[in-house]
């Protein structure tokens, strides 16, 4: 017995126990500082937007139309700045679902697996692209050719920007729908031919439902990259709040607003300053909330699969 405790101590002891130990000790710090930076954020901005409604009421914030706080005529209701990321958002996710679907169906359904492990990493590549790239296409490409089409498109405007957002995230969509498909049981797939279903039969009437808590999560992902989008609306869609479903005329969302502030001349520690935690405050737990979301689908398939 005590060989065999003398023989656990020396493993314990040697180099390669050693190392991991570090390694494990290093990944814990790691998280740990992760967590800290999380709710150094939340803190930061729970203090500011405290201070922020200590000079306006909730009322204000949430009912009043008008969002112009660096006026003299000073309103802070969010539902203009709101209107315009809904509207952004909303044109995104219009062409970003059915073109990032119809790809994960087809890199899950019918590409074989030497064309899948090329073009699903290709597909990738358009999520490492620079948003603020993506904001000037928006803003000298797509936008001159939509106002061939489109009458009286405002050269700044929320279709232009809203559709190359939609492109940007086409990758999350097809990618992590496409795992989701691709982990559908083979036996629903056999089951579905063994009844005389048709290939796309099958696939929109089996594979795609069964797959649908994944897809579901890969959809509100999806929005919440659309939502915190910046660059883009940025540089594309103008800085004028309206509260408008117009897609053609200039908008501000929520997170253009918090550049223009952060860029500008204002005062520290002003009601016009603080306006841009109560923004990220509003915009932190729309995002939030959607994450969570995201992450209870996410788990209800993992299990389903499990099981």
């Amino acid at each position: 017995m005590d060989e065999r405790q003398q023989r656990l101590r020396n493993e314990l002891r040697s180099p390669r126990a050693l190392s991991e130990r570090a390694i494990a000790f290093v990944l814990m710090l790691s998280g740990i500082v992760s967590v800290f930076t999380t709710f150094g954020i939340i803190a930061v901005l729970f203090k500011e937007s405290f201070g922020f409604f200590r000079e306006v009421s909730f009322g204000q914030f949430l009912f009043d139309r008008q969002w112009t706080p660096l006026f003299d005529d000073k309103h802070f209701g969010i539902w203009p700045l709101l209107s315009g990321t809904f509207l952004t958002t909303v044109i995104a996710l219009v062409v970003a679902i059915p073109l990032g679907l119809l790809a994960a169906i087809y890199l899950a359904e019918f590409a074989a697996e030497s064309l899948r492990r090329v073009l699903k990493p290709v597909l990738e590549i358009l999520a490492g692209v620079p948003t603020v790239v993506y904001g000037y296409f928006a803003l000298t490409f797509v936008t001159p050719l939509l106002q061939k089409f489109v009458p009286n498109l405002s050269g700044f405007n929320a279709l232009g920007p809203g559709i190359v957002m939609g492109v940007m995230i086409i990758p999350i969509i097809a990618s992590l729908s496409e795992d989701a498909i691709f982990a559908v049981p083979s036996s629903l797939r056999e089951g579905a031919y063994a009844l005389g279903a048709g290939k796309l039969s099958a696939i929109f009437r089996v594979i795609v439902p069964s797959a649908f808590s994944g897809i579901a999560a890969a959809v509100i992902l999806a929005v919440s990259r659309a939502i915190g989008e910046t660059m883009i609306v940025a540089i594309a869609a103008g800085q004028q709040p309206r509260l408008t479903l117009d897609p053609r005329v200039p908008v501000e969302t929520m997170t253009a607003y918090i550049v223009q502030v952060s860029l500008g001349d204002t005062p520290t520690g002003t009601i016009e300053y603080r306006t841009i935690f109560a923004v990220g405050m509003a915009l932190f737990l729309m995002t939030l909330a959607l994450n969570l979301v995201s992450h209870r689908l996410r788990r209800r398939i993992l299990m389903g699969g499990a099981q």
